[in-house]
């Protein structure tokens, strides 16, 4: 121990000290003229106290701490008066020459050291001062010291704690503090010896020691002051400015008015300053105090009774601090597993049914929910171990049905005894009790002390009697005879006593009525309880009082030993002392329900578990009052995550069990969605109580004790956290659903999505609706779960998990401690499993520490999820021992948002240690080629490594491999965007060195183009490079202020990449810093993160679903002459895909580059572009939701072609038919069939010698007349035309004459020599023998051809010229078919090959059809040069993919040119922005089941790629259909937008009059069905047109929400309303469709469907289709006919589909269905139908006369979901006119109103009204 030299008030009395010198001589000669052998005792002297009147005001220690503080009172006291100059210090203050000295020098004892203390002369404060006093202090622990004044000379109180035991030494070596004496006045120092802080210093103060006053005050070194209880403390963090808190139990209302509750606790701790260290300080004295906080800052202690006994505690943390302070008074008590579940209890149960009641509501919802709670209704005239034999009869088979569904039974106890006899005899339990001695007696020690409490007159047992032990052990055991309880609830034991003292009263004595009363409640000792010189045991109530509830607690741990021998059980008690702790918990007593008593429970909560009890809770949703649903559902939302989590109320209040509040609440949804979070994580929160009952930590804990050098975290107590990880926000505000929430220093997860938050060492808004708290996990933690159940019981028998959050490092570590859940002394007997866990370098460790207990139900780890995971796992092993196991793909799931991996299916044995690694390398394939191997991948410079992936590559890029920002330059932001150059990283070797030059520098440029859209190029700076000339609809751009922007844009680097981010969710959309971006002249790569894996688009590619399956698929995209088959590149390029993000948003991106290329998906999720030529231009829209994008997207390439209304007929064609009467009767036969059907097609058998412009004079001369005489009958024709041309006639032949004289051939580059191919053309004058192979036959039979370059502008006024004369000279039309426009090619190249073998054999071959022919197979050689208009040279390799776009709008603008009408082009080749001249059908598919669902995703992507007019050859191209086939297939095909049966040469017959009648009959019916829909359907290519929307759209655009639609592509939908679900696999009659999230009804029944959400088997016999209208829509029909130029006659109908709140709207386009252009010359009639509970309107929008509207008259309508109540009138207003409609009807089977109104004239372009009533 050291010694100082000076204290600051001997400074100071050092310089009074010749002020006093004159004073000093006076008292010299007084006391020599005083009478001799006079007792120093007895001689008055005088005192003059030494004021020192520079004394800052918060320095002053208050000498007059009552009332009525005045300068006389406070002068007589030997104190100083001086007003304060602000603030609200004292103006009575000590002086410095007032308290003791060190009398003599300390000595060393065994344990540390003690000395002697005289009191200094001064008046006595209080009386009966203690003149000499003993100091002891032990040097406990190296962090504990000790020291104790007390009385020498005689014996005083000092509190029997049974754990806290007498220190015997020796004194510790080197302890972490130093202690200094001052000597006079007397104080003592306690400092840090590592920072040499002062941390408790009582020199400031004089102490104060009288008989019955003792005071003693300590400087501290912070404000930062946390503890002393039990009351209600507002914030966490105390308040220093001279704030007094009475220390003393109470029985009070915890309402926030300063009072002293329930316990006694006077331990705190501080913070020292920003370096995160703390200490504590505990007085162990029970007798009533108070004590006052300065902000000097420092604190004072009045008690009145007992010693001063100091422990100070030296942390390296606050959680340190609280470990050192339990490991004096005790750990916490080890709580069963079951009483961590949630628990319900009121105070007001009028009787065992309404008990019964609340169970059983409870229980219906499915509540988690363990334990029932009784309150002291369950007693006869509330007297303990009782139960009222009336009202609770029958109680012990309520306890037993309670455990047959595995819950628990606690029942309350109050100490307070009657005096009265039960209702049919004597109280045995009084009885027994007076005859055993065990009362608190008066102070004659042997008359018991009556009071009053619950049951009326009452004895209260004296706990410190081993006899009332003995009497409350027996009658504990005694009433578990009777009703099993398994807990047991200690309340009112502060002592509490309704009477003041007694019945008697109190008398009035210095115990009483005390010189000094601490600010306690009413200011009177024996207030609500019993008269303080009561006479117990253990000493005088006057010192025990506050250790009354401590005792009762030590009698009912002796209960629970005798009643549950070895078992647990738990204790719940109101009152509590240091070290209660051990044995109990506690509820924060009775609050009430207001939104102040819901925050005040956090920092309760956080001060208890200071105390030592993590056991803690408060009254979810408050004890008194009523709780309103929103306050007790977000007390609900916390209190699952109170360590004691139980729902109590009050008498006379109505129930708030979460029940209560109706089944489908979102109370009780919030309720028991948090609940079953409790529960899952209830092996975590168990393992953090092993650890406080074992160590000493906290469960609740406030932020500061994890971030205790984070200033902010200090004033925190609004969140919690459980343990170090899980921190919990609430919402603690009535109508509030923005939280302003901090997030400490460390990298934080949200629990329910995974996601990591981008806050960190901020408050941020934290967005909580009605149903959400914020629920937060701590990277670096690993968290033990379970998945839950209804009861602790039953959820112990599930399958384990682990929550592994990952920090920045990608590590982190936990632990579980499991054993039975009951039995007691687990961890010290070792009948235990431990585990701990800890994550490194994709290395999860499990590792069983300690395995003592084998759990009974085979428990088993069956699903880890790990958050923070920035790559997917590729694959992941699983080791156990020697066995290693491969995680099939399907048991690893990854969500590229959120950044979330699961591993399901484990099946880890529990008690057995494994090792789990996964391999999340992000391997970017860098030998795509075929063969390779290690030694040409090395020398590119890649990482070659084998994988247990089959389809992952073994050579793969460094991580670094690609560009660099030039740093020199940095980037520049410029008007309208970004622009950086990037340098190839020279580190690696360059790629395909001597085959194509490498670009080192590029230019990359974003341009924000609009809030939702963006471009950003990659380019060659210094070299033009070949750009993709379609021209797209650019928008302005945006400038400026970005905060209407959907997205922001960073560069990234090392390497280089650009970074894409969704501003509202932080979702990284696009992410190209991935390895491999390669710019070489003709190999070009980039490789993207993706948000998830629900990508969609990319074609044209037959995919086998529409959500792209990830698992390193590769799709080349090159257009080319192939049937549809499995990653075949077909007729189209495609180069754009639609994204969902996990959160629900969508965005879309294109590539436009049209050169060769393949497009590879990873499971990351990621995806790489490789491409032969031209540049990186990238587009991408931002949505938000699917539609959106479609329409974002097709604003930018063009609109949806609007089609004419008869192109929406059903469509005939066939390659091979022989001759003109083969169609003639064919039409025929459809005609007597009265088979809907509009267009009549010929294919290339029309013409001779497949010649185009040319007629088939001998079998098809008669074509002209018949395709006029059908077009009279209301029919339309479409032919094919090939753009391949011969040159090999020996005749004139006009199309090949004119076009090499204009020249508008494909040639050689730089010649005129025309690139031959060879097509469908035969030779002139030879016979074709088709038994010959294809190859002889394309040989020996097949003209050259040559190539028209319809980017020439000579070729599209040739091309225009040819239709032209072929219309008006030889055969009428009124559509076209577009064919073989790849180009495709019967010779590979030409019919010489080819001359450039780098062009058609590039230094990368994409992964093509036949890739290993060249990209010259079965097209133009890529040498071949093109024109572009403005007559640049371009080579065909660079533009094969723009061939059939090329020759498309040229077509398109010839064919409306030249029939002046609308009419359609149907193409086979396209491009993005194709989709604005025509429409596409899906290519020369085969007859077979599968391309029925393949038909579905193909028409779902042409709607992302902006193409609405599509379909596939119904029934099949090649091969022959079966009867069940293609009539499965005109159900479907009847609902493709277009509508073509076509077959090919060879094949039987499958229209629909090759079949039996009752094919004919099922079709018609269903192609009838088709046209009466054709205004919906027109309707809905208007707004494709219009607006970009889909027409066949999956059910994902629709319902995004609904992640169940996300993969759906069996069903589609026409629009937002009509759902179709086909059978597509043979033999089905049954379908298993998905209902979405809202009302559908059968079309053919008008029936609602009663599920929602689900999944569904519809039965679907052969003659059926399902079809289902959306509620909340309108449709619009019409009357079928044969065509749609009969049909567009007939009466208009209305299907109004109501949905659940009996609403819905619809729309009608309406134009005369064939004159062009009519939306943009505004000649068109749009209409909106509202309907509204009873009543119909519509609203004409826009009317144009040449509309035809007004030949449209409104026949019907049909309003569907209508309700049980039938209508009793019909009434129309229609210009301005009502009439009454008697003709409908009401089916009250379907709720179906029918009505008809075709003898009217009610023209649809007039406004009208329906309105249905009932009478």
């Amino acid at each position: 121990m050291a010694r100082r030299r000076f204290t600051t008030l001997e400074t100071m009395l050092i310089a009074l000290f010749i002020m006093m010198v004159i004073v000093a001589i006076a008292l010299i000669i007084l006391s020599a003229t005083s009478k001799p052998g006079t007792d120093d005792k007895d001689t008055t002297e005088p005192f003059t106290p030494f004021c020192p009147f520079s004394i800052r005001d918060d320095d002053r220690t208050n000498c007059h701490p009552e009332d009525g503080a005045s300068r006389e009172r406070c002068e007589a006291r030997g104190c100083c008066w001086k007003p304060v100059t602000s603030g609200n210090g004292p103006w009575c203050y000590f002086a410095v020459n007032i308290g003791y000295k060190i009398q003599e020098r300390e000595k060393e004892t065994q344990t540390g050291f003690e000395t002697l203390l005289q009191r200094l002369p001064s008046p006595s404060v209080y009386g009966n001062d203690i003149e000499t006093l003993r100091l002891t202090g032990e040097i406990q622990t190296r962090n504990r010291f000790r020291f104790k004044i007390t009385d020498p000379n005689k014996y005083r109180f000092e509190v029997p704690h049974e754990i806290i035991k007498s220190f015997e030494g020796p004194a510790a070596s080197n302890p972490n503090y130093e202690v200094e004496l001052s000597e006079n006045p007397f104080g003592i120092l306690i400092r840090r010896k590592s920072t040499r802080t002062v941390l408790f210093d009582t020199s400031v103060a004089p102490l104060i020691f009288d008989d019955q006053y003792l005071q003693i005050t300590a400087k501290l070194p912070s404000h930062n002051i946390y503890g002393l209880g039990e009351h209600v403390h507002k914030h966490y963090r105390h308040d220093t400015n001279w704030k007094t808190w009475p220390i003393f139990t109470r029985d009070a209302f915890p309402n926030g008015d300063m009072s002293n509750l329930y316990g006694h606790h006077t331990f705190f701790m501080c913070l020292e300053g920003e370096n995160g260290l703390a200490f504590g300080v505990f007085l162990l004295n029970s007798n009533a105090m108070e004590v006052e906080l300065q902000p000097s800052p420092s604190i004072t202690y009045r008690t009145i009774g007992g010693v001063l006994d100091f422990y100070i505690f030296v942390g390296s943390s606050p959680e340190d601090v609280v470990r050192e302070y339990l490991t004096l008074i005790g750990k916490p008590k080890m709580p069963a597993y079951w009483s961590l579940g949630f628990q319900l209890s009121r105070w007001g149960y009028k009787n065992l049914s309404d008990v019964e009641a609340t169970v059983a509501r409870n229980r219906k919802i499915n509540l988690p929910y363990d334990i029932q709670i009784t309150d002291i209704d369950y007693m006869e005239n509330k007297k303990d171990f009782t139960y009222d034999l009336e009202k609770f009869y029958n109680l012990p088979e309520f306890a037993r049905d309670l455990h047959a569904h595995g819950q628990r039974y606690i029942i309350i106890l109050d100490p307070a005894i009657s005096t009265q006899a039960l209702i049919h005899g004597p109280y045995n339990s009084y009885d027994k009790g007076t005859k055993m001695g065990v009362w608190i007696n008066e102070s004659d020690r042997k008359t018991p002390l009556l009071g009053e409490v619950w049951p009326g007159e009452t004895v209260f047992p004296d706990y410190t009697n081993p006899q009332c032990i003995k009497w409350w052990v027996e009658e504990c055991a005694n009433f578990h005879q009777k009703i099993n309880y398994d807990g047991l609830w200690i309340d009112m034991n502060e002592v509490s006593s309704f009477k003041f003292g007694s019945v008697k009263g109190c008398v009035k004595n210095q115990w009483n009525n005390p010189p000094f009363v601490p600010k306690i409640v009413d200011r009177l000792m024996y207030a609500k309880t019993l008269c303080m010189d009561a006479c117990q045991t253990g000493g005088m109530h006057y010192d025990l009082h506050s250790l009354y509830g401590h005792s009762m607690i030590l009698a009912t741990e002796q209960v629970i030993n005798h009643v549950f021998p070895g078992k647990r059980s738990i204790i719940l008690s109101r009152s509590t002392f240091a070290g209660s702790g051990s044995y109990s918990g506690h509820w924060l007593g009775d609050n009430a329900a207001n939104w102040n008593d819901i925050k005040w429970a956090i920092p309760g909560m956080l001060e208890f578990n200071l105390f030592g009890f993590p056991y803690i809770g408060a009254d979810i949703c408050g004890f008194f009052d009523n709780s309103p649903e929103e306050l007790c559902r977000r007390w609900m939302q916390v209190g699952a995550f109170y360590p004691f989590s139980r729902n109590h109320n009050a008498e006379n209040y109505k129930p708030q069990d979460p029940a209560f509040y109706g089944e489908d609440s979102l109370l009780v949804n919030s309720s028991k969605h948090y609940l079953n979070i409790r529960y899952t994580l209830l092996p975590y929160l168990y393992t953090l109580f092993h650890k406080a009952n074992v160590y000493g930590d906290t469960v609740v804990r406030p932020l500061l004790h994890e971030f205790p050098t984070d200033k902010t975290t200090w004033t925190i107590d609004l969140q919690f956290l459980w343990g170090p990880a899980l921190l919990i926000t609430p919402v603690l505000d009535p109508n509030t659903e923005i939280v302003r929430a901090y997030v400490p220093d460390a990298v934080w997860y949200e629990y329910e999505t995974g996601s990591a938050i981008s806050s960190r060492k901020q408050f941020l808004d934290m967005h909580l609706p009605g149903d959400k708290l914020g629920l937060h996990v701590r990277g670096g933690f690993i968290f033990p779960t379970q998945q839950p159940a209804n009861t602790t019981f039953f959820s112990r028998k599930n399958p384990l998990g682990l929550l592994i959050a990952l920090d920045e490092q990608g590590k982190a570590s936990g632990e579980l401690f499991w054993d039975d859940g009951e039995s007691k002394d687990t961890y010290k007997e070792g009948v235990y499993t431990a585990y701990q866990f800890t994550v490194a370098e994709n290395v999860l460790d499990i590792i069983v520490l300690k395995r003592g207990y084998i759990d009974p139900n085979n428990l088993k780890f069956g699903e880890i999820k790990i958050l923070g995971m920035n790559n997917s796992p590729i694959s992941v092993v699983v080791k156990h021992g020697q066995q290693i196991t491969t995680l099939l793909p399907e048991n690893i799931i990854y969500n590229a948002t959120t950044k979330v991996a699961y591993f399901t299916g484990l099946q880890l044995k529990f008690g057995e240690s494994y090792s789990i690694e996964w391999n999340c390398s992000i391997r970017i394939d860098c030998h795509p080629e075929v063969n390779a191997n290690e030694d040409a991948c090395k020398k590119q410079g890649c990482i070659w490594e084998s994988s247990s992936n089959p389809s992952e590559p073994y050579c793969f890029y460094e991580k670094d491999y690609g560009y660099l920002l030039n740093t020199n330059k940095g980037f520049t932001v410029t008007e309208r965007g970004m622009r950086a150059e990037i340098k190839r990283n020279n580190a690696y070797p360059k790629r395909y060195a001597g085959l194509t030059p490498t670009v080192e520098t590029l230019q990359v440029d974003v341009t924000y183009l609009s809030d939702n859209m963006l471009n950003f190029k990659i380019f060659d700076p210094k070299s033009k490079r070949f750009e993709v000339p379609v021209q797209l609809n650019i928008p302005k751009g945006t400038q400026g202020d970005n905060s209407t922007r959907l997205y922001e844009v960073q560069f990234t680097d090392f390497p280089f990449g650009i970074q894409v981010k969704r501003k509202s969710t932080g979702v990284i959309i696009w992410d190209s810093q991935l390895p491999g971006l390669t710019f070489t002249d003709q190999f070009i790569q980039i490789s993207t993160h993706l948000p998830s894996k629900y990508i969609y688009g990319f074609g044209e590619t037959q995919h086998q679903s529409f959500k792209h399956d990830l698992n390193w698929n590769t799709w080349g995209i090159f257009a080319k002459d192939q049937p549809p088959g499995y990653k075949m590149n077909c007729y189209g390029s495609q180069p754009f895909y639609m994204g969902l993000e996990e959160d629900f948003k969508a965005h879309g991106v294109l590539l436009l580059n049209s050169n060769a290329m393949d497009v590879t998906l990873q499971p990351y999720p990621s995806l790489t572009y490789r491409t032969i030529g031209g540049i990186l231009d990238f587009y991408m829209v931002l949505g938000p939701n699917p539609e959106n994008v479609v329409e974002q997207y097709t604003a930018l390439i063009g609109r949806p072609v609007m089609p004419p209304y008869w192109s929406l007929g059903f469509q005939l064609c066939r390659y091979g038919y022989k001759n003109t009467t083969e169609i003639e009767n064919l039409y025929t036969d459809m005609k007597n069939a009265k088979m809907p059907y509009d267009v009549q097609y010929v294919d290339i058998e029309y013409m001779e010698r497949q010649l185009d412009f040319t007629l088939d004079a001998n079998d098809f001369q008669n074509l002209p007349a018949f395709f006029d005489k059908i077009r009279s009958e209301g029919m339309r024709t479409i032919i094919i035309l090939d753009p391949a041309i011969s040159g090999n006639e020996t005749k004139p032949y006009e199309a090949f004459t004119t076009g090499n004289n204009n020249d508008v051939f494909i040639k050689w580059e730089n010649s005129t020599d025309i690139v031959w191919g060879k097509v469908w053309p035969d030779f002139p004058n030879v016979t074709v023998d088709t038994s010959k192979s294809w190859d002889y036959q394309v040989e020996h039979y097949r003209s050259y051809t040559a190539f028209p370059d319809f980017f020439h502008n000579e070729t599209i006024t040739w091309w225009h010229t040819a239709i032209k004369e072929y219309y008006e000279k030889t055969l009428k039309f009124d559509g076209l078919w577009i064919d073989m426009n790849e180009p495709a090619s019967f010779v590979h190249g030409s019919v010489h090959g080819c001359h450039d073998k780098k062009l058609n054999y590039p230094p990368y071959m994409p992964a093509l059809e036949s890739k290993h022919l060249g990209l010259s197979h079965k097209t133009l050689c890529m040498e071949s040069e093109q024109l572009l208009p403005d007559g640049t040279s371009v080579r065909h390799y660079d533009v094969h993919n723009l061939y059939g776009w090329s020759q498309t709008k040229p077509t398109f603008d010839a064919l409306q040119n030249i029939t002046g009408q609308r009419g359609i082009v149907v193409t086979r080749s396209t491009f993005p922005s194709s989709g604005q001249w025509a429409g596409h059908w899906l290519g020369d598919n085969t007859a077979a089941w599968n391309q029925l669902h393949k038909s579905i995703i193909g028409m779902m992507e042409f709607s992302l790629f902006g193409i609405s007019y599509t379909g596939a050859d119904i029934c099949g191209f090649f091969n022959n259909a079966t009867y069940e086939m293609c009539l499965r297939w005109m159900q479907l095909g009847a609902f493709y937008p277009y509508s073509r049966n076509h077959n090919g040469l060879g094949s039987n017959r499958q229209d629909p009059v090759a079949w039996n009648e009752t094919f004919q009959n099922i079709t018609r019916n269903v192609l009838q069905i088709r046209y009466k829909l054709l205004p919906f359907l027109y309707t809905l290519m208007y707004e494709a047109h219009a607006h970009g929307s889909t027409v066949i759209r999956p059910l994902l655009h629709e319902f995004f929400e609904d992640k169940n639609t996300w993969d759906i592509d069996r069903q589609f939908l026409w629009g937002g309303a009509l759902m179709i679900s086909p059978v597509l696999d043979e033999g089905n009659t049954s379908v298993h469709a998905y209902i979405p999230d809202c009302r559908w009804y059968d079309w053919f029944t008008a029936k609602s469907i009663p599920k929602k959400r689900e999944w569904i088997d519809i039965p679907t016999p052969l003659d059926r289709i399902n079809l289902h209208i959306r509620g909340g829509y309108i449709i619009p029909w019409q009357e079928p006919a044969n065509t749609t130029y009969y049909s567009r006659r007939n009466f208009l109908g209305l299907i109004v589909a109501l949905d659940d709140n009996q609403v819905a709207h619809g729309q009608l386009f309406w134009d005369d269905g064939q004159s062009i252009d009519t939306v943009g010359r505004k000649e068109y009639f749009l209409a909106k139908f509202v309907a509204d509970k009873n009543r119909l309107k519509t609203e004409i929008v826009h009317n144009n006369s040449k509309s035809t509207a007004n030949e449209v008259k409104l026949g019907y309508v049909q309003v569907w979901g209508l309700g049980n109540v039938r209508p009793s009138h019909v009434n129309v207003t229609y210009e301005n006119k009502d009439y009454l409609i008697n003709n409908f009807e009401y089916k009250s089977e379907s709720q179906e109103l029918s009505v008809q109104m075709t003898d009217k004239n009610f023209q649809i372009d007039k406004p009208l009204e329906i309105i249905w009533k009932t009478s």
